[in-house]
């Protein structure tokens, strides 16, 4: 039997940016600034899209728990 271990990530998003990054920052915690605009979802998509490439996992392992309408995000990642 496979102990399945998911991770959890506090993270700043900041849309409509120049391009698309992720940066740890000192707390543990991460920013995202991303090129998509907060409407109909398509900031979600692009964190989602980012984290994948960042941590090479796929993007169905990747679900926002909380946040899903506000800057801060935590996602869980399996």
């Amino acid at each position: 039997m496979t102990d399945k271990i998911n991770m959890f990530l506090k993270i700043k998003v900041s849309p409509r940016g120049s391009k698309n990054e992720l940066i740890k920052l000192s707390d543990g915690s991460y920013k995202a600034k991303l090129t998509a605009s907060p409407v109909d979802g398509k900031a979600n998509e692009a964190l989602i899209e980012l984290l994948s490439e960042e941590f090479d996992i796929a993007k169905s392992k990747i679900k926002i728990v909380r946040g899903l309408t506000n800057k801060i995000k935590i996602v869980e990642v399996e």
